[in-house]
């Protein structure tokens, strides 16, 4: 029995600049590309990822194992033409050898140049080369779901958490079902749906109201035997594609009716608290202000206006600048994007004292946005080669690349700048470079809820910045062209 397993996994910002290349594909692999054959497989072993959790379940199951690829790479602008056809090919390649299932952690919200639905492209190239193969797939809670990607499914299970924390036990689900169809033991069938909701991406979290109590009825159903499978979806709203917005999968054994009547109950839910999905934006200069008078320490300032987690550019100074004009003291701030203030503060070396103009160095024409540098000075305190070991809840025993990075000391805040963008879902991007964040009365990062998974059990205080970027939580400045229209809150609905 052949177990093909593979990962191709982005997430679009149909608004970012910045487009994404086969090198980007990167994340983890320690090269500027992905890892192909037993460097791949090699790679996931131990790790927090879907894929591992496929790979958890072709072991017991005792099957030949094939990891063509894993490709992985940080939210950015659109997948070239280029990328997105040779990870796909050597999937496809893989899967023409001949193979009795596969295995895909994909991401769901994928757009290359060419498809707006670029998973239900892979999937459709996947089941023209066997038709009747087995296909498991486990997707991102961000998902952007199409009839095409759905229709060449065998079985799906989706992420229920917000930081992504449980990736390795969604391919396990995933996989333990697609073993038990292999055995003859179920009949796996897909039912979806999906409401016309922008939801936006702090009020979606499944751990928090309003999502809460829609996930925690699936997970119920699951867990009580209803279906076999079922997953909520936020959908990732900053795609300007067709088909965006709230959804709902549930897997049931053959075509039971309890399938789409949880699928209506889940949408239904979601529909009748539509306005609480809705974030009330508060200024960038309020949030910070509000963080000086915090008494408790550290305060955790998260700037989601440029989040790399979401396609952010990630040098964006515009909330460093205000807390530097607002006073804070004892700051952590980054990571900071910038390969050429990088490489200065390299040159000048340890000890140096510098001015800068840091970051700023990328134009957002999508929101008339024009990148401004910040002039810093201060004294270089730290130079790294940016690769360390997460060790917390999301994407753990994961190995972070950051390229080369550089802390500049001015004296109040520490800029911590790196060659690669990289969102702080872990502590130890501050400690690999001698930072305790910690021991700091305030840390500022960009991240809009994945900082939470290494950040929150130490946080005295979270306070969330507005900031500008092609993250913006102001979705009124995102020009929207092909959306399904009427969609909440964009039309009365």
């Amino acid at each position: 029995m052949k177990w093909v397993l593979a990962t191709v996994r982005h997430e679009t910002n149909t608004f970012s600049p910045l487009p994404t290349e086969l090198c980007d594909f990167s994340r983890g692999t320690g090269i500027d590309a992905p890892l192909y054959g037993d460097a791949a497989r090699a790679a996931i072993e131990g790790t927090n990822t879907p894929i591992n959790g496929f790979l958890d379940v072709a072991k017991k199951a005792k099957a030949e194992i094939v990891v063509p690829i894993y490709g992985n790479a940080a939210p950015s602008g659109k997948v070239t033409d280029a990328a997105f056809d040779h990870m796909t090919e050597v999937i496809c390649n893989a899967v023409g050898e001949g193979c009795d299932a596969v295995f895909l952690d994909l991401h769901g919200a994928m757009v290359s140049d060419s498809h707006d639905d670029a998973e239900g492209e892979l999937l459709a190239r996947v089941r023209a080369v066997q038709p009747d193969v087995p296909i498991a797939v486990a997707l991102d809670f961000h998902t952007n779901p199409s009839d095409r990607m759905l229709d060449n499914m065998t079985t799906v299970a989706v992420y229920r958490t917000y930081p992504h924390i449980d990736m390795r036990e969604t391919g396990t689900r995933a996989g333990q079902v697609m073993w038990r169809a292999l055995k003859g033991e179920i009949n796996p069938v897909i039912h979806w749906g999906r409401k016309p909701m922008l939801t936006h991406m702090l009020k979606q979290t499944p751990s928090m109201q309003p999502m809460k109590d829609i996930m925690d009825r699936a997970i119920q159903a699951e867990a009580d035997g209803e279906v076999a499978l079922a997953s909520v979806l936020g959908g990732f709203p900053l795609a300007d594609i067709p088909h965006v917005g709230v959804s709902a999968f549930v897997v049931t054994d053959g075509n039971d009716p309890a399938g789409p009547a949880l699928v209506d109950e889940l949408l239904g839910m979601a529909w009748d608290r539509r306005a609480d999905f809705v974030y009330e934006i508060e200024p960038m200069a309020a949030s910070i202000a509000h963080a000086k008078t915090l008494t408790e320490k550290p305060v955790v300032l998260a700037d989601h206006g440029d989040n790399t987690g979401a396609g952010g550019n990630v040098d964006v100074m515009a909330a460093l600048e205000e807390v530097m004009r607002q006073g804070l003291t004892n700051v952590v701030a980054g990571t900071f994007w910038d390969p050429i203030t990088v490489a200065q503060m390299i040159d000048a070396g340890i000890g140096a004292e510098v001015t800068l103009q840091l970051g700023g160095r990328t134009d957002m024409p999508a929101l008339n946005l024009k990148g401004k540098p910040l002039e810093v000075s201060g004294r270089v305190s730290a130079i790294t080669d940016g690769v360390f070991t997460i060790t917390g809840p999301m994407n753990t025993g994961s190995r972070a690349d950051l390229g080369r990075t550089a802390v500049l000391d001015t004296g109040d805040i520490e800029i911590f700048v790196s060659e690669k963008r990289f969102e702080p879902i872990d502590a130890g991007m501050f400690a690999h470079a001698g930072i305790d964040p910690t021991q700091k009365d305030f840390v500022l990062v960009k991240s809009r809820q994945h900082f939470r998974a290494g950040f929150e059990d130490w946080a005295a205080h979270i306070v969330m910045v507005a900031g500008p970027g092609v993250c913006s939580s102001d979705y009124s400045l995102f020009p929207f062209k092909n959306l399904a229209r009427p969609i909440y809150p964009l039309d009365e609905m």
